[in-house]
């Protein structure tokens, strides 16, 4: 920020902001920008601007759109920008003809360094459709027609006569906007009750279409009879259009969160398909058939098992099978599919298997999910169902019985029906939700299906992966005191051998590298790699000891103290060294190890005095989870490693996944996702798992997962208060309409009293989660 001149970000970003992200350091490829950078400047009049719609990932706050803003206009060639934080999408102008450079991959580029991640629209030229923008809309109309309704019968409440020349003038009025009301705003949990019924479920929506369908109906008996002491359009608009805002509290909280990841990842990177003659030509991975050879870029994925046909080459399995140590491959060996390719340049291989085949195919396949169906409260609506329709009923029949009076009966009912209106249920339980919501959204931990609250009440145990779970997706550096050691020009080309490198060791000394705040530039040159050694540049060297090391370093070099500060490493893993050497002369040596997440043992145990049991499935070699377990003290038992992505999925099957919360961070546990209750994750810069998670928290920790189960705790408490209050509500309320107490004038009174009261009985039940 401060090298760019932008530290006014800091001066008008949000008070909680997101951590930086591993992804701003790690290659991306960007060729699906560069295609739609040529199709827009192809389709666009020559006379006008071409523009480009674009999402983008990790927009929190005004700040976050004044620093892309910024970011664009230092961008040659850049012309305007439009920002809409809400839906998380930028629509970008440049300039075209001579002299114009705009490069869109090189804005996307500046951003990732940012912390911002550009990916494709959902859609063509349309924003992203939203349900709270469609309840937003319904919620403008329905507060006009409230305000029309209460404008026309507050003359009646004021005591205008029936003979007053213009009261049937305003009663028509209040029908006429009631109605207007209902078909604006009662339409949307009339037709989401139904749908529910159609589909044997019990929904929350299904008591306030009860409550609008009853009031309207009676209203409209009583304006039709002439009898307006019957007539309640007023309540029924006013309570449509608290309902409404009820739900789009619930449901903006959620979106604004999901709203944070791009909603479609940018397609697989094209492959190189090489010909026997030596032409190449792109194809989607989808494409590949057995027997094809092609070539995979640095810091791609092998899309299907190949043969590989290059010398040799390092790749990472991490994502596939959770093993966190880079393999090096020799010509003739098969690289399975899911390998990231680490190497500097492109490997060649000779697919093995068609795509529809291969294990990334599997596990990048969409599942469909049911939603969650709390019996809970499903059985709470039909209790209520039950006593309102009941009590109306026998006060109706007994009405009629002792009066014989079909208008006077009809009024008793309708006033049950209008004084026993959810509002707990519709306003109260859905502002309980966006509390919570954002309270832990303020703990780094983002809520993205709003059935995730029912889901944690059955939890029971936790289900870890291991590698960037628990432990950090890249190694640990163990003495970080030899990188500030080095001087100026160590640290140059320090920098310039790691800053391109998918190696997780280059990228954890990258990470070191710009966290120490040096100004210097890094070395110019070409960096070449020795696969499974080292890279060099000139007469620098990084690598393994003893590779381009001649001799050991003098008196004055800025060797780190012994091996003393490996103390932090995992029991039982050994820490990997690594040698910056200069003309074959021992410069420094870094240390390095995988590491649990600092607060992760402390964590576990706190979840464990929950009732939570802890397990770890891990890809990774049995021994090395073994160690975590025991460093995190946790029963062996309970730790399987050495496991397949079906293994992890399998266990859960025979381990009750109805009750289990997954967590997870590559595509090893997209198997697994599908089979647990709850599932959340670490990392979102990949898309694969994010787009299942039910919620995903952000930093180096893994405190946010308590901070899920306080929140909810406080979140269950509040509503369990709300259910006694709308009991006790309810008691007197109906006690009046059933002894025939009841008119509009109370009711129009009640039910604010009693939405302000379930209000602040919300506000008091949560003061411990909004106040942290």
């Amino acid at each position: 920020m401060h090298e760019e001149g932008l530290d006014a970000y800091y001066r008008i970003k949000d008070e909680v902001t997101v951590p930086a992200d591993p992804a701003l350091l790690q290659p991306r490829d960007y060729a699906w920008l560069e295609t739609a950078q040529r199709e827009a400047e192809a389709a666009s009049d020559p006379e006008r601007a071409p523009r480009l719609l674009l999402e983008v990932q990790g927009i929190s706050c005004v700040g976050c759109v004044w620093l892309i803003e910024k970011v664009f206009q230092k961008q040659p060639g850049a012309g305007r920008i439009e920002m809409n934080a809400q839906t998380g999408q930028m629509r970008i102008y440049w300039e075209r003809g001579e002299g114009a450079a705009f490069d869109a991959t090189a804005f996307a580029r500046a951003l990732q360094r940012f912390n911002y991640l550009v990916g494709p629209a959902g859609a063509a030229t349309q924003p992203r459709r939203s349900e709270s923008r469609a309840l937003a809309r319904r919620i403008g109309l329905c507060t006009a027609f409230a305000m029309n309704v209460m404008l026309f019968t507050l003359p009646v409440y004021f005591g205008m006569e029936r003979t007053f020349a213009y009261a049937p003038l305003f009663g028509t009025l209040s029908m006429a906007f009631g109605t207007l009301s209902l078909l604006a705003g009662g339409g949307y949990f009339l037709n989401r009750a139904v749908r529910a019924l159609r589909e044997g479920a019990v929904h929350i929506d299904l008591p306030i279409a009860l409550g609008i369908v009853g009031a309207y109906a009676g209203s409209m008996l009583g304006w039709l009879g002439g009898r307006e002491e019957y007539v309640y359009f007023d309540f029924v608009s006013a309570f449509i259009l608290l309902m409404l805002v009820g739900r789009w509290a619930q449901v903006v909280a959620v979106e604004g969160n999901r709203r944070r990841l791009l909603s479609r990842q940018p397609v697989s990177p094209r492959v190189r398909l090489l010909g026997a003659d030596g032409s190449a030509t792109e194809i989607a991975p989808e494409q590949l058939q057995a027997g094809q050879r092609f070539a995979v870029a640095m810091g791609h994925n092998v899309p299907v098992e190949g043969r590989l046909e290059t010398a040799e080459a390092a790749v990472s399995l991490a994502w596939i099978n959770g093993e966190s140590e880079p393999r090096v491959f020799r010509a003739g060996q098969r690289v399975p599919a899911g390998a990231q390719n680490l190497t500097r340049g492109e490997l060649q291989l000779t697919a093995t298997q068609a795509w529809d085949g291969s294990l990334l195919a599997e596990l990048l396949k969409p599942v469909a999910r049911e939603g969650y169906r709390h019996r809970l409260l499903e059985r709470v609506i039909q209790g209520y169902l039950v006593a309102v329709i009941g009590i109306a009923a026998l006060a109706g029949l007994g009405w009629w019985l002792e009066t014989g009076d079909g208008l006077r009966t009809g009024a008793v009912v309708t006033a049950i029906l209008v004084v026993s209106c959810p509002c707990a249920l519709g306003l109260a339980f859905p502002l309980a939700d966006e509390i919570a919501t954002v309270a832990l959204r303020r703990r780094g931990v983002f809520v993205r299906a709003a059935d995730l609250w029912p889901r944690l009440e059955r939890v029971r145990k936790l289900v870890f992966d291991k590698t960037g779970t628990l432990t950090l997706e890249i190694p640990v550096l163990l003495n970080p005191e030899a990188v500030a050691r080095l001087n100026d020009d160590e640290w140059s080309a320090l920098l310039a051998l790691v800053q391109d490198s998918a190696h997780p060791v280059g990228r954890a000394l990258h990470e070191s590298l710009l966290a120490g705040g040096r100004g210097a530039f890094p070395l110019a040159g070409e960096v070449c790699e020795t696969v499974g050694s080292g890279v060099e540049l000139d007469v620098w060297s990084l690598g393994r000891p003893g590779w381009r090391v001649r001799s050991k370093p003098s008196d004055n070099a800025t060797q780190p103290e012994s091996v003393h500060v490996i103390h932090d490493k995992l029991p039982g893993d050994e820490p990997v060294d690594v040698v910056l050497a200069w003309a074959g002369v021992e410069v420094a040596r870094f240390h390095f190890a995988d590491q649990a997440r600092a607060d992760a043992r402390d964590e576990i145990a706190a979840l464990g005095r929950r009732g939570l049991e802890a397990y770890i499935l891990s890809g990774d070699r049995p021994a090395k989870v073994a160690a975590l377990m025991d460093a995190l003290g946790l029963p062996a038992e309970r730790g399987q490693g050495g496991l397949s992505p079906g293994e992890k999925a399998g266990w859960l099957d025979t381990h009750d996944a109805g009750h289990a919360l997954m967590l997870g961070d590559g595509a090893n546990d997209s198997l697994a996702f599908d089979r647990a209750l709850c599932r959340g994750t670490p990392v979102i810069h990949r898309g694969v798992l994010a787009r299942k998670a039910d919620f995903y928290y952000l930093g180096r920790g893994i405190a946010g997962i308590r901070a899920l189960f306080e929140v909810n705790d406080a979140r269950r408490r509040t509503q369990q208060t709300l259910l006694v209050f709308m009991v006790a509500y309810n008691l007197l309320a109906v006690g009046l309409s059933v002894s025939g107490h009841m008119n509009p004038l109370i009711a129009a009174i009640l039910m604010p009293v009693s939405s302000l009261l379930t209000l602040a009985l919300v506000g008091w039940g949560m003061r411990g989660v909004t106040a942290r």
